[in-house]
């Protein structure tokens, strides 16, 4: 009985714990978002900065560089978004009268073959728009909140990456006087675990990308889309940017689907070849080979992928995971949490 009460307490203290912590992360996330964010591209980017570093380069140089590359990248994914939208800008007019050629067309289809009158075709457009009112102005004023607070987060985050890696050695002696029942070398060896860790992330989600962006290609290949490959992989790329980045990179090759067959079917095939791709790669592709680069099984990889986007949106279902390949090693080297390492590994451990 006293052990069936001693266990009862500690599952209670558990759960308390999980239940405090979510509140934590929900609450604090305006805070713990960017400075996720930030560890994600320090780790990344620290081999580069050490390598600098070991070539003689000072400190501040060396940190600068390392965050420069990223910056690069970054700007030349916004670089890409705005000439796609001058390119569909240009091509407005065009893009119009072929929209107008298309319903009329399948306004004279409906009334041919179903006898539907013009007049009650037009009540059920003005139903439609009435009914979707109340939903699309919620998406985009959620659209606009999350895409102001990707540029926020543009500016603060290579900011506070570039001062993590800086001061790097100040945060590590801090750790060290933060938990001294453990020892320096541990706790120096949980660092570079994680940091591999976070390195194997970006090299998984680099396998995302290539995989999505081969079966966008095959996709669009498919349906007879020219340049079939360039679009192919730069809207799988252009998911790095949330919700807008895939948005405006998919209407390109929509348009040029209607310009080439003037047929409302190619562009909804086309649509419907990102939809599925993009339910594949969320739910099959990502968990199975960013949970291969990181040995965390699948399922936990889904779990956590949930829980992330119910705490922190879209950037927890990117930054849930780096932090539960942290967990792991935490609990790799802690026995009293051998299940839970058990829990997240990927099956391989031996039999107990």
């Amino acid at each position: 009985m006293n052990q069936l009460s001693a266990d009862g307490g500690r599952w209670l203290r558990i759960l308390q714990f999980v239940f405090f912590a979510g509140l934590i992360l929900y609450f604090g996330k305006a805070v713990f978002i960017p400075l996720s964010f930030s560890l994600l591209i320090a780790f990344t980017i620290y081999p580069t900065c050490k390598w600098l570093e070991k070539k003689k380069v000072p400190r501040a140089t060396a940190v600068v560089l390392s965050i420069s590359l990223v910056l690069l990248f970054i700007l030349a994914l916004l670089f890409l978004l705005i000439a796609l939208m001058l390119n569909l800008a240009e091509k407005g007019p065009q893009l119009k009268a072929e929209i107008m050629q298309g319903l009329a067309g399948l306004s004279v289809y409906l009334a041919n073959t179903f006898s539907i009158n013009e007049d009650l075709q037009h009540q059920w457009v003005v139903t439609a728009i009435e009914n979707s009112s109340s939903y699309f102005v919620p998406f985009i004023r959620s659209t606009i909140i999350e895409s102001s607070l990707f540029l926020a987060l543009m500016v603060l985050i290579p900011v506070f990456s570039a001062l993590i890696l800086y001061y790097r050695h100040v945060l590590v002696s801090a750790l060290f006087r933060f938990l001294p029942g453990n020892s320096h070398e541990s706790i120096l060896e949980v660092i570079k675990l994680t940091i591999s860790s976070y390195f194997r992330f970006i090299k998984g989600m680099v396998v995302v990308y290539i995989i999505v962006g081969l079966l966008n290609s095959l996709g669009l290949l498919l349906l007879g889309i020219p340049n079939a490959f360039l679009f192919g992989f730069l809207v799988s790329v252009m998911t790095f940017i949330p919700y807008v980045g895939i948005v405006i990179s998919s209407l390109l090759p929509v348009s040029i689907a209607w310009f080439t067959y003037h047929s409302v079917w190619y562009p909804l095939g086309v649509v419907g070849i990102f939809m599925a791709v993009q339910y594949i790669e969320a739910n099959i592709i990502f968990p199975v080979a960013v949970g291969k680069q990181l040995k965390i099984n699948s399922l936990i990889l889904l779990i956590m992928i949930l829980i992330g986007g119910v705490l922190w949106g879209a950037a927890g279902m990117i930054l849930f995971v780096p932090l539960t390949s942290v967990l792991k090693l935490i609990a790799d080297r802690n026995d009293k949490l051998k299940g839970l390492s058990i829990l997240l590994g990927d099956g391989k451990e031996k039999d107990v």
